[in-house]
């Protein structure tokens, strides 16, 4: 195969969103803390006395859309997998700060319309392979949710190879065909996933899910070479870190919120690890959590935390722990690669096989193999003109010798019918086979409509709008902290001690 084609390294997208006050926090009569000056892409914080401001990519207020939501944090990552780089997307925060919201109201959904969308728009020429897995880590276990039976959901491995990075061994992949196939495939393995309740969440996560699609495409060129790329898209909805005062969390659901927030301990390790310039070791093998997501943070994907909070001030020290780890990720930098040829991708061996059982059905319909294999008729013929002369000749000689004779082309008949039979058996099993190995792969442009067109022309311009905006945020935020800068130097201390002190509240 090819060598992979890298893109420059690039630091991990982070977007912090803001839920509104909840019915508990209204009742209790609760104050917000936090706000979300999204035009500045700017989370600010009264935390105690002093003022904490946190800048991020982008930043979502509760009268943000799910859509907006979507276009702004994961389109561009689906849109980079579909041309064959890795993607990952993982909502962060406390229990209760919406992350199954956000993942489940806003990046999943739009996720399959939008793969589909492509695929439908795209040319003639290409043939598309996706498949889905969906697994949760819980109390360090992972478990498969579209296994059939629980002792096949438990306890599988991890395992790491040079081509596909780590991977679960054993896990369940299920070909799809549209966004309402997929759908169904995520409704049937959310009923297996752990939930339970505490006072914080009458349905919190006990664990942390991940629904992995692969987009496989295989296209042609003018010369009619084949190329093909693998784009592997995971979408992480973390359990939600807690504090056992607050959530009331005793026996089961206390051993889940101990893994939980140990495995999530290991995660901010990691990322600290990895924004510390002279960290000779990141510990990725401290979870299984970290090292699932070890290409993801500093690897080579396509990575954008989605962090949630609630604004309430009773909140206010985790989500001023969230608010820090946030920030700290946003040093991270990976190196994405397009997945050209790879030696595994499925489609591969798809196309392979379709091939292989077209040139045998052509073998079976060649005219050699047609009269290598007669019909019952010709058979019956064939021994006829073979044996009656003999058989007149014979007429005059004792019955028994006739018997034999007629024995004999009954026996030759009935060979002939069976290995007919036997062909045309394997004639429709081939058949059958062809059918369904073609069923499994999607043909670009073939569903399209101008619903379809006007949805993909409707992201792309808000594609554009967003990267524009991107820039002109990065722009101004750049020109500020050159005159951050500015006024610092011309800022005049009465000594080192005073300069200390003031440099050291900003950093707060």
């Amino acid at each position: 195969s090819e060598p992979a084609k890298m893109s420059k390294a690039e630091t991990i997208k982070v977007a912090f969103r803001l839920r509104p006050l909840n019915s508990t926090e209204k009742h209790a009569g609760r104050k917000v803390c936090c706000v979300a000056l999204e035009d500045e892409g700017v989370i600010e914080m009264q935390y105690g006395d002093s003022c904490k401001r946190f800048t991020f990519d982008a930043v979502f207020s509760d009268s943000s859309s799910q859509r907006r939501i979507y276009d702004v944090c994961a389109a561009p990552v689906v849109q980079s997998v579909l041309e064959g780089f890795n993607g990952t997307v993982f909502a962060y925060g406390q229990t209760g700060a919406g992350k199954t919201h956000t993942m489940e109201g806003s990046i999943i959904p739009n996720t399959f319309e939008h793969i589909f969308d492509h695929i439908a728009l795209n040319s003639a020429n290409d043939r598309y392979l996706v498949h889905a897995s969906f697994f949760e880590i819980y109390n360090e276990e992972i478990r498969d949710l579209l296994a059939a039976g629980k002792s096949q959901q438990n306890s599988l491995e991890l395992r790491e190879s040079t081509d596909t990075g780590v991977y679960v061994q054993g896990l369940t992949s299920t070909v799809v065909k549209s966004a309402s196939e997929i759908d169904n495939v995520l409704q049937n393995g959310k009923k297996n996933r752990s939930v339970g309740s505490t006072l914080m969440n009458s349905q919190s996560s006990r664990s942390h899910s991940i629904f992995s699609i692969v987009v496989e495409c295989c296209s042609t060129d003018e010369h009619n070479n084949e190329h093909i790329t693998v784009g592997k898209l995971n979408l992480v909805d973390l359990a939600g870190s807690e504090r056992q005062s607050k959530t009331g969390a005793t026996g089961e659901r206390l051993k889940e919120a101990t893994k939980i927030n140990l495995s999530l301990s290991a995660l901010g390790n990691v990322i600290s690890a990895l924004v510390d310039g002279k960290a000779h070791h990141i510990p990725y093998r401290d979870s299984k959590l970290t090292r699932i997501l070890q290409d993801s943070l500093g690897g080579n994907t396509k990575t954008v935390m989605l962090a949630n909070a609630g604004p309430a001030d009773c909140n206010a020290d985790e989500s001023l722990s969230t608010l820090r780890y946030a920030n700290r990720a946003k040093n991270i930098k990976n190196k994405p690669v397009i997945n050209e040829d790879p030696k595994d991708a499925l489609l591969r061996g798809y196309q392979e096989e379709i091939t292989r059982l077209k040139e045998r059905l052509a073998q079976m319909s060649s005219p050699e193999a047609e009269q290598a294999s007669p019909t019952p008729t010709d058979v019956e013929n064939s021994a006829a003109g073979e044996f009656l002369p003999k058989i007149k000749e014979d007429q005059q000689t004792d019955s028994s010798a006739r018997n034999d004779e007629r024995a004999l082309l009954q026996k030759k008949l009935e060979e002939e019918q069976k290995a007919r039979m036997d062909t045309e058996r394997e004639r429709r099993e081939l058949q059958q086979h062809l059918l369904e190995m073609e069923a499994k792969l999607i043909v670009g442009g073939d569903i399209a409509s101008n619903a379809t067109k006007q949805e993909a022309a409707l992201r792309k311009a808000n594609q554009e709008l967003i990267a524009k905006r991107e820039s002109e945020l990065l722009l101004t935020r750049r020109m500020n902290e050159q005159e951050e800068e500015r006024l610092d130097l011309e800022t005049r201390y009465k000594d080192v001690a005073e300069e200390v002190a003031a440099k050291t509240n900003k950093l707060k």
